[in-house]
Parts: structure tokens; sequence; C-alpha cells
């Protein structure tokens, strides 16, 4: 268990709202992410997590309320500026480049980094950059995908595609990793994968987490935060959460 008071927040929301018309799909929502912690939102179909995430990424904008990540305001920022300050994030569904092979997507990870435009051949050449191809490699081994790396995307399994997103989301070092769902559709052998793949992550990546799978992400988090119509309902550690009878009424329904 981490000590949350050590240091200033690597995420920090504060009265964050989002609407949609009339309807408010994220209202007044303030929490901290200390340095290194796993955070877990959970909540039931509806209750803003995804929105949530979608603003903390800027794939959203919102509609009021700060957003200070790595100590900077970057409430108006866009995506790519905050994945340069070093946020990465993954997807309810994978977000892959089908048609190309997997080394082609690490690839592809690798210059988004970098200045793209200087790399117009890169699929006639990228076998020829040995030192992308070795961290390649290198990432393709610790996520057990590397009997894979030069198959074509759209000939993966669903977990293997998993492996591949998730490399595609630390290839490049983040500061701050947001996983939505890793485990949708896994079978429960992949989910064990999975699980291990995020375990073994250095704790100099900080992870906020949404998760249905309550056992496996309980196994990840430090922190839970429960949200319910929008808003933030319960926040707590694991046994706290587990202990408290509204959460257990309104979402967990004697789960865990």
């Amino acid at each position: 268990m981490m000590n949350r008071n050590t240091s200033q927040p690597i995420l920090s929301l504060q009265g964050v709202c989002k609407n949609f018309g009339g309807v408010k799909a994220v209202s007044n929502v303030s929490a901290d992410v200390a340095y290194g912690e796993r955070r877990l939102f959970i909540g039931t179909n509806g209750a803003g997590k995804t929105t949530l995430f979608n603003l903390i990424a800027g794939d959203l904008p919102v509609s009021s309320g700060k957003i200070i990540l790595f100590g900077q305001d970057v409430t108006k920022m866009p995506v790519a500026k905050r994945v340069k300050l070093g946020m990465r994030r993954t997807y309810q569904t994978s977000e892959l480049f089908n048609a190309l092979t997997v080394r082609q997507n690490f690839y592809l990870a690798l210059l988004g980094d970098g200045k793209v435009w200087n790399h117009l051949s890169m699929f006639k050449n990228h076998r020829l950059d040995r030192d992308k191809n070795k961290k390649i490699e290198e990432q393709a081994r610790a996520v057990g995908i590397y009997e894979k790396l030069d198959e074509q995307v759209d000939s993966l399994s669903h977990g293997e595609r998993r492996q591949v997103e998730f490399g595609l989301a630390i290839i490049t070092k983040p500061k701050l990793l947001l996983l939505d769902e890793p485990a949708a559709g896994l079978s429960e052998e992949e989910k064990q994968v999975m699980l291990k793949l995020i375990k073994s992550l250095d704790r100099k990546v900080t992870v906020v987490m949404i998760e249905h799978n309550i056992e496996m992400a309980f196994e990840i988090a430090d922190y839970v935060t429960v949200m319910y119509d929008g808003e933030i309902f319960a926040e707590g550690t694991k046994d706290e959460i587990k202990s408290n009878e509204e959460v257990q009424r309104i979402y967990l329904g004697g789960a865990i």
C-alpha cells in the first residue's frame, strides 16, 4: 500500500464536469492520484467512468473544472501534448492498425514519439532501424507476443490484440497509464496474462484503471474510487470499499 501524502499528485481532478446537452455525464469530480499509485475507478454502466477517462486523456473537452497533469494545467491541452508529457491510454476495444503487422504497429508507436514526417518510407525500411527494432523485440517478449511480431494484426486473437495494445501503450515508457477495461472480453486464461502484465509494471508508472472484473482489479488497486450517476460516490482502500454497505448495495452486489 502506498503512502498517498508524500508528494504532489501526478493527476489532480478539480471539480471536473462534462455535460452533453442537459445530461450531466460527469458532475463535480475531484480526486488526486499519487505518483506510482494503482487507482481503480468502478461503477455501474453509465456512471461516467469512460467519459471521465476521455476528459483526462483529452479526447473530450471539459464543460467546467480543471485537470492538472504532472503539475501542469492541461484542461485545454490537446491529446498529442498530453502524450508528450508522458500520458498513454488504452481503450475498451483495441485500437490497432489491422492491415499492418505487429512489428509495424510497434514501429508506428515509436515514431509517434518523434518526427513522423521524417519517416515517409518507414514501412519499406523499418527493418533496417536496428535501435527501434531492438526496443520492439524486447517489448514484444515482455508482453508475450514475440512469436507474432511479423504477423498481420487482424490475424490475432482478441487476447493477443490486448497484449499488443498494452505493449504499444508502454513501449515509450509513460509516466501515467490509463487502462480502460483491459480485461474486457478476455477468457480466464487471458485475464491472468493481462493481470501479470499490469502487476509487472514498474512503480515509476502510475496506473489509473477502469475495470468491471472486480476480482482481477482488486489484485492490482491501491485505492478505489466508486462513481455513481456521474459523481464520486465513495473512495477508499480495497478493504474500506469492500466493507462499505452502500457500495455493496448499488454496485458490488456481494460479488467480493
